[in-house]
């Protein structure tokens, strides 16, 4: 568990399924990250069981209720959606729709790069996002992230398309010298 002034990032529950679905089922949140909607509780418990309950990966819960509104999770090398090495972890992460604009996800991004960097020893974490997913662009340059590279025409198998993904990087470094 990860606390920051306004939030935890606790483990995913299956207790936690309601709410989810609650902010997975909205279009504008699942598609342009790379996943579909979620189609009913029972989706996204199960959506938990075989996603949400990989290490690393967080359930984004204000401090005043601890209830799921959100996710982050780090990617290991072998899974990154980029060429990472051995000492590098990509950061992935969305959150609700009535949740937006609030800064929760840089305040639970910050809070992962000290716990990647300080905890887990890694030299450099990526974050990618889908061409035209601006807010995510935004929330990335805000916690630091510059851009390294684009790649075309790569297949996202989860929403059945080919897309243009757009990589962001953050060295040790950079990170100690902001």
């Amino acid at each position: 568990m990860i606390e920051t002034e306004r939030l935890i990032l606790r483990p995913w529950l299956e207790t936690d399924a309601e709410s989810l679905y609650e902010y997975a089922k909205e279009p504008a949140v699942g598609p342009i990250a790379g996943w579909p909607v979620h189609s009913s509780v029972e989706n996204s418990l199960e959506i938990i069981r075989n996603v949400l309950s990989a290490d690393e990966t967080y359930a984004v819960c204000l401090k005043t209720d601890n209830v799921a509104i959100g996710s982050i999770g780090l990617i290991p090398p072998a899974q990154s959606h980029t060429i990472a090495s051995d000492t590098e972890l990509e950061v992935g992460y969305w959150i609700g729709v009535p949740f937006w604009g609030n800064g929760y996800i840089p305040e639970a991004i910050r809070a992962i790069q000290k716990h990647v960097f300080e905890d887990l020893g890694c030299t450099a974490m990526w974050c990618g996002y889908y061409e035209g997913n601006e807010k995510s662009k935004r929330c990335q340059e805000k916690c630091g992230f510059k851009y390294h590279h684009t790649e075309k025409n790569k297949p996202c198998e989860l929403m059945g398309d080919v897309r243009t993904e757009h990589f962001t990087y953050l060295t040790k470094e950079e990170w100690e010298n902001r």
